[in-house]
């Protein structure tokens, strides 16, 4: 008697671009939760649907992992600032907004910003990653901003844009830092606009001449 025939099992194989955005959002998932330290690459597998060694067939390691994740988040947030800002009319206005993206960013995302201020930017080696090239590309939208402001007459032409780019910055990491810590919070909207406000009476002001020292009593 000839032997029935078994069914062939269809094995349902997902495009790499596919398996790889699945992996990289248990990846975010399991980043945010647990910090770079904490998560394991066993927990992300589970999370996707996968075995552990398959992770190895997409990415290096953990950290090559961890890269590719904030290097997501920066292309988004760079592509955001691409499709709004052209809209936006004004330097003080656009200025705001990329103060108002910035803060919104750090309140949305608290477990990225965390990993880029305390595990990257400490590195010696932070200059040289791709992190870095997307931090600058993504700074870079206020120094054009600033000249986009001083070449218009809106803003005074003796600033220096990187100063300026460098202020902001510097005081939203500064004033966020409890939040990230998991000690406060922060108003997004009311922290854009008082930022803007104290920045923009520099920017629109002529600076204030500087005194010449007192001269010196001769002795007698």
């Amino acid at each position: 008697m000839a032997r029935p025939r078994t069914k062939k099992r269809i094995v349902n194989r997902l495009p790499r671009e596919r398996r790889e955005a699945d992996i990289l959002e248990a990846a975010l998932h399991v980043f945010r939760l647990r910090g770079y330290e904490n998560a394991s690459i066993s927990e992300i597998a589970e999370r996707a649907g996968l075995v552990e060694g398959s992770i190895y067939r997409y990415f290096q390691n953990k950290r090559d992992l961890v890269i590719k994740v904030i290097e997501q988040w920066y292309l988004g947030m760079i592509s955001e600032d691409e499709a709004w800002l052209p809209g936006i009319e004004g330097a003080r206005n656009k200025l705001r907004h990329a103060i108002w993206h910035h803060l919104n960013a750090i309140r949305q995302e608290p477990g990225l910003s965390r990993l880029v201020f305390s595990e990257f930017r400490p590195d010696p080696e932070y200059r040289q990653t791709t992190i870095f090239a997307l931090n600058r590309r993504y700074t870079s939208r206020v120094t054009d901003i600033v000249r986009e402001g001083m070449q218009a007459g809106e803003f005074r032409a003796d600033v220096s844009p990187s100063l300026v780019r460098n202020l902001i910055y510097g005081c939203i990491e500064h004033h966020t830092w409890a939040f990230l810590r998991g000690e406060g919070d922060f108003d997004v909207e009311r922290t854009a606009d008082a930022i803007t406000n104290l920045l923009c009476q520099g920017l629109d002001q002529r600076p204030n001449p500087v005194a010449s020292p007192a001269p010196r009593k001769k002795r007698l």
